[in-house]
């Protein structure tokens, strides 16, 4: 199924391949609320600066799909084996076709602060 979607289809197989974990949650969820959850991501990595592969595509592509049901909640997830990246699926309702796919960095994790020694 990652074939030629999207920029991230090529960097999600390569990390699968390369030892990632994969998980597909069931159920079914409208297009229109991931499409909201996803608005919401993107303009929090854009906030950010974090890297991500194909993800305003991948906004604007449930939001066309309104009501139709997709796969549950987060749909399909790819991280790879070195953490650096995770990756969407968004398959359809009967899980045999990949509608979009994105990649997002994942951030450092944040360094506690330093405490005031008072």
């Amino acid at each position: 199924m990652l074939g030629k979607q999207s920029t991230a289809c090529r960097p999600a197989r390569d990390a699968l391949i390369a030892g990632g974990t994969f998980i597909v949650w069931d159920g079914l969820v409208p297009a229109n609320r991931l499409a909201h959850t996803y608005r919401t991501r993107l303009r929090i990595a854009q906030k950010r600066g974090q890297p991500t592969l194909a993800l305003a595509a991948t906004v604007n592509r449930p939001s066309h799909a309104a009501q139709e049901p997709l796969r549950i909640g987060h749909i399909g997830r790819i991280d790879a084996a070195d953490t650096s990246w995770a990756f969407m699926l968004f398959l359809n309702a009967t899980a045999t076709a990949l509608l979009a796919c994105t990649g997002v960095a994942r951030s450092e994790p944040r360094a506690e602060p330093a405490s005031d020694p008072k």
